[in-house]
């Protein structure tokens, strides 16, 4: 596979360096490739993903796009413009409708003054689009704050589509839905990113959703990474590692 993301000698610390939330970390991520974080609170998994689109300055080590480094304002602007973010709160304006909350996936492609105005008609159907992709055209314009946590997560998944990324990065998104909310959302993002080739890396703490969805798992325990590897390399005892506070319960993976 070709690497999408390079990340090398990545870390992160906070706190005047007292604390250190991503030891110095280098990986690869695949293009068109499903990659699971998996670990428990606390590993790394957020401080890594907001590391890749730089929402965390990195405190050593740099990322990497096709081999080129982002060094300036402009190659900034693109990549964040390209990397997707989907949340597990959502982050939606819940008193706008589910339309304008996927619109605000357009505004990387507008200059700060023009963003100030109604955006183009090519825009709204491109965003009706991707709410029709992920089964809410009926209600583009409903208001948020009237739809379920699976609806809005879907929101946030179609919010993301709209920027066209190459990159989507979900920090726990299934975290706050119900089991069966949780596979159809997971179930939804495989399927778009397999179809559109968009690189997904998706912080999971729940080992089963891991392995149904993952293609790779990359396991975090206390800033580092101690896993990577297929679903099927996966382990009783690598999870204990990825879990240390489960070895004494005697947990079944």
């Amino acid at each position: 596979m070709v690497a999408m993301i390079e990340l090398d000698a990545l870390g992160m610390n906070y706190h005047e360096g007292t604390l250190t939330a991503l030891h110095p970390t280098s990986i690869a991520f695949n293009r068109g490739e499903f990659t699971v974080l998996l670990g428990a609170s606390g590993a790394g998994k957020t401080t890594l993903l907001r590391c890749i689109n730089l929402l965390n300055t990195p405190s050593s080590g740099e990322v990497t796009l096709g081999g080129a480094a982002i060094k300036d304002s402009t190659a900034l602007r693109v990549h964040r413009r390209n990397t997707a973010m989907i949340f597990q709160q959502h982050q939606l304006i819940e008193r706008q409708s589910a339309l304008r909350n996927v619109l605000a996936g357009r505004l990387g492609y507008y200059s700060p003054w023009r963003s100030l105005l109604p955006m183009s008609q090519v825009d709204r159907q491109f965003a009706l689009r991707c709410l029709d992709r992920v089964g809410l055209l009926p209600k583009a314009l409903e208001r948020v704050s009237c739809l379920s946590g699976g609806q809005q997560q879907r929101v946030g998944i179609a919010r993301a589509l709209a920027q066209r990324p190459q990159i989507i990065l979900a920090d726990e998104p299934v975290a706050s839905l119900d089991p069966s909310s949780a596979h159809q959302i997971l179930s939804l993002l495989q399927t778009i990113c397999a179809e559109d080739g968009i690189t997904a890396i998706v912080s999971l703490h729940q080992v089963e959703l891991a392995k149904a969805y993952g293609q790779r798992i990359v396991g975090l325990a206390q800033g580092r990474v101690i896993f990577d590897g297929a679903v099927s390399e996966l382990t009783d005892d690598t999870l204990r590692a990825i879990y240390p506070s489960r070895r004494d319960a005697h947990e079944d993976f």
